[in-house]
């Protein structure tokens, strides 16, 4: 792939972090945009320009596109958080939607046509099948999901009209980190680094919403995505978009459940995991695995990294340091 100039909102996120060290791995020139409400300026990779900005700036982002000549833009600025969501629509709606609309029109305006989105598996609601695909109808069950489908909806209608290339990545459960870069959310609400800090105390212990599922161990099953997995699916992406649109499921298509996570942060950590069985959350679908055929297909992508102990291991791995550089910041 030819080197380009590329641009990723949100960059100072989670899974933004370990695609733009990705992109500046293959050659790329990167840059980034984040307003850091959600995201932290360490964990930017120091070889990406930051910009601190807000996407809704359409002034700014005309300006940031046009100035540093980008042909491409992967948007992964998103609040994420699915009961938040629900209590706040009202806020969900406008950054994921309205923002995003005007991130669009500054594309727009400096000329940008490559754009390749950062969806979500909420968008099946909750679907009892063996295998989701793209295929599968969308039914949203919260206020997240509904607003990156109606997002996607709006790049459909922009392909149409103004000839927008895009993708829409449609991700499952992403997980683990790479050496440099990883997870880190206020509040965590993800399984697998809170089972990490029940195991080394940071948590008194993980609660496991429902041991009664029909399931092999009576817990959730869900999809797990190596991050640079899925870091490597962009850039593909990126190279693939075209006006007519395309959508892509980004899974490992192997179900896992709550307690074989658990017992993999144990087998990893060499630590018991300390756990207490609540009642089943509202919305949460015994099984959610994604079938990733057509992106393999398509784009000759592959998982390479999605296995338990990879996962894992990465994530152990990056806790661990994280967790020295914070002690140490905090004492200075």
């Amino acid at each position: 792939m030819t080197s380009m100039n590329i641009l990723v909102t949100g960059g100072a996120g989670y899974i933004g972090s370990v695609l733009v060290e990705h992109c500046a791995d293959e050659g790329h020139e990167v840059f980034v945009v984040d307003n850091l409400v959600k995201g932290y300026r360490e964990l930017v990779d120091q070889r990406a320009e930051l910009f601190i900005a807000d996407i809704a700036d359409r002034d700014s982002m005309v300006t940031i596109l046009n100035e540093n000549k980008i042909e491409a833009v992967i948007h992964m600025a998103a609040y994420s958080i699915v009961p938040e969501s629900n209590s706040d629509p009202a806020a969900y709606y406008r950054n994921n939607v309205i923002a995003g609309l005007d991130l669009l029109d500054a594309m727009r305006d400096a000329g940008t046509d490559r754009f390749v989105f950062s969806s979500t598996a909420a968008v099946y609601g909750e679907p009892d099948l063996e295998a989701i695909t793209e295929d599968t109808p969308t039914a949203p069950t919260n206020a997240y999901g509904d607003t990156k489908l109606t997002f996607e909806k709006a790049l459909g209608w922009y392909g149409r009209a103004y000839g927008l290339k895009w993708v829409s990545l449609r991700y499952f459960n992403a997980a683990g980190a790479s050496d440099n870069f990883g997870e880190r959310h206020d509040p965590e609400t993800h399984l697998i680094p809170n089972a990490i800090k029940a195991a080394v105390g940071e948590l008194r212990e993980l609660s496991i919403f429902g041991d009664d599922y029909p399931t092999k161990d009576g817990t959730c099953v869900r999809d797990y995505i190596h991050v640079r997995d899925l870091a490597r699916a962009h850039l593909l992406a990126v190279n693939a978009a075209q006006a007519e649109g395309s959508v892509y499921n980004l899974g490992s298509g192997q179900g896992l459940t709550v307690r074989e996570i658990v017992d993999g942060v144990t087998r990893v950590s060499g630590r018991e995991v300390p756990v207490k069985i609540a009642p089943r959350r509202s919305g949460d679908p015994a099984r959610l695995v994604a079938s990733a055929d057509k992106i393999r297909s398509d784009l000759g992508w592959e998982t390479r990294e999605s296995d338990l102990d990879s996962i894992i291991g990465s994530a152990w791995k990056w806790h661990q340091k994280d967790r020295t550089q914070m002690t140490a910041s905090e004492g200075h």
